[in-house]
């Protein structure tokens, strides 16, 4: 089984419109067209949709490494509405340790505007995943 596959699982992302572009060990990338479902009361993509594209992407890159792991912290910084177009979630690693893993995504749009900020802290638990551990 490849990651991606795994993620076809999380059914709350698949039905958000999130596709997953690419994914190594500590570093992914989501990508998510706007679509009217996506936007809120005043017509701007709704900060809960951006945080999911943030959040698959790194929840991609810290299980890339094989073992499960699980949000324990998040964070997010809406700098920059948006309303149209396509929005990326680039997640790279900042410190990997046995039981914790530090994150930080970037959330642009396809004018490359820096959109938000998201920061992460995953638990690392022993249980390994059902593809090959690519680390």
């Amino acid at each position: 089984m490849d990651i991606k596959d795994f993620f076809k699982e999380d059914r709350y992302a698949v039905h958000s419109g999130i596709e997953l572009v690419e994914v190594k060990p500590g570093w992914a990338k989501t990508k998510m067209v706007i679509c009217d479902m996506h936007l809120n009361a005043g017509n701007v993509v709704q900060g809960g949709a951006i945080f999911t594209l943030a959040d698959l992407a790194f929840a991609a890159a810290v299980n890339a490494y094989g073992n499960l792991a699980l949000g324990i912290q998040t964070s997010i910084n809406y700098l920059k509405s948006a309303s149209e177009g396509t929005l990326f979630a680039e997640a790279k690693m900042i410190n990997l340790h046995k039981k914790l893993a530090y994150f930080h995504v970037d959330v642009t749009d396809d004018k490359d505007n820096l959109i938000a900020v998201f920061t992460a802290t995953a638990y690392r638990k022993e249980i390994a995943l059902p593809f090959h551990n690519v680390q």
